[in-house]
């Protein structure tokens, strides 16, 4: 019996109630991950040297989600998802025991390892959605996953508040973040041991067309590169925004406070961005996203005080939903079933590589340009977007 029709003869309590911990573990892991975004570069300042290198600790987090992604997929197809995300939270939990370890001793690969593990608990919750989607019914299944994706408001609202909390909380300051990122991800650890759920199927691996044939498609490319645009600059800019607000005078309160309206801005949007993209048309939503990305830069060009800081924080999450959810949307037109498995994971490989290049590459950018210039040279980027965006929908209305 495949999932679906498992979820179909499930009571509808049991349903709901793995809906509700999913939802919940969704908001303890993104709690985790926003405090990682919120200190882990300022730690990374704090213990070396080369301010260049301040990111690193950001960038091992994607890198350890973009490492860990397709193997928690394919382990979790053989031992079921309630193994797999339970083994996640806990490697989350040993990161931030490492990521404190590493502040103590002042060790910046001690700190990168640790979020590096944060990161592959990362790849293990990316997959909270698609469960929700497994146990749910089919005319349950939006709202199941709309659910598990609002748990980002509530990291939204936790993740800067305790990370500031634990920032002067030890004598080396952001430990006790990390120690506190421990545990939040024990208690999702435990929390998931209550999923009880079907094991899922296993995506098709053969049959279809060549990967590269589905690349190849123009709407596969422009719903790749438009993800990857908001991905690839909202990361940049995210990453970089905690260390340009202390570099212009600002404290870990204010920085912490801004992060907490731009993730606010990433996920608030979730429960109409289907809506619009049904009435205007997936192309004209993910062009909206666009020049959202691109009013963000010209606030940051307008000043470094907090109400600049904040409101162009706010564009940039609002920018990368609508080109995110936009892209992923757009992508789903590109493959037959048999091919879903390779589509998606070649599409989530490139978005977050640029994630791992831009979160690796905002401490020198930073360093080198300035926060101003450094928003600036996004905007060539993000007018290739734009065009890219404009020739599809000239392409189909010819078709």
């Amino acid at each position: 019996m495949t999932a679906p029709a498992i979820a179909q003869a499930m009571p509808r309590s049991r349903m709901i109630r793995q809906v509700a911990l999913l939802s919940a573990a969704q908001a303890l892991f993104q709690t985790a991950s926003v405090m990682v975004m919120t200190v882990a570069g300022l730690a990374g300042a704090a213990i070396t040297p080369a301010p260049e290198f301040a990111t690193l600790p950001v960038a091992a987090m994607f890198l350890g989600t973009a490492i860990g992604i397709a193997p928690a997929s394919l382990w979790m197809a053989r031992v079921g998802r309630r193994i797999g995300f339970v083994a996640g939270a806990v490697l989350g939990t040993l990161g931030g025991l490492l990521g404190a370890l590493g502040i103590f001793y002042a060790s910046l690969p001690l700190l990168c390892l640790g979020t590096g593990l944060v990161g592959t608990y990362q790849a293990f919750a990316q997959f909270y959605r698609f469960a929700a989607a497994e146990v749910a019914t089919d005319a349950f299944r939006p709202r199941a996953i709309s659910f598990v994706l609002a748990g980002g408001v509530v990291a939204a609202i936790a993740g800067p508040i305790l990370g500031r909390f634990g920032g002067p909380l030890l004598a080396a300051e952001y430990a006790g973040s990390f120690l506190i990122l421990a545990v939040v991800s024990l208690l999702a650890a435990g929390l998931l041991l209550g999923v009880d759920m079907p094991r899922p199927a296993r995506s098709a691996s053969s049959g279809g067309r060549p990967l590269g044939a589905i690349i190849r498609q123009p709407g596969y490319l422009v719903a790749l590169f438009g993800a990857a645009t908001g991905y690839g600059v909202m990361i940049l800019a995210m990453t970089a925004t905690p260390l340009a607000m202390l570099h212009h005078q600002h404290d870990l309160s204010a920085a912490a406070t801004v992060i907490q309206l731009h993730v606010l801005g990433m996920f608030l949007p979730s429960f109409f961005t289907g809506a619009l993209i049904s009435r205007f048309g997936v192309l004209k939503v993910m062009l909206a996203g666009a020049f959202l990305l691109a009013g963000h830069v010209l606030i940051a060009l307008s000043g470094t005080q907090f109400l600049a800081f904040a409101s162009a924080l706010v564009l940039l999450g609002v920018g990368w939903n609508f080109l995110f959810i936009g892209g992923t949307t757009l992508l789903t037109r590109c493959y037959a079933p048999e091919e879903r498995a390779r589509a998606q994971a070649a599409n989530d490989l490139v978005i977050f590589i640029i994630g791992v290049a831009t979160s690796l590459g905002a401490g020198a950018m930073l360093h080198l340009l300035g926060w101003q210039i450094m928003n600036a040279v996004l905007l060539p980027w993000l007018a290739l977007a734009v065009l890219a965006l404009a020739w599809l929908g000239w392409r189909e209305r010819r078709g």
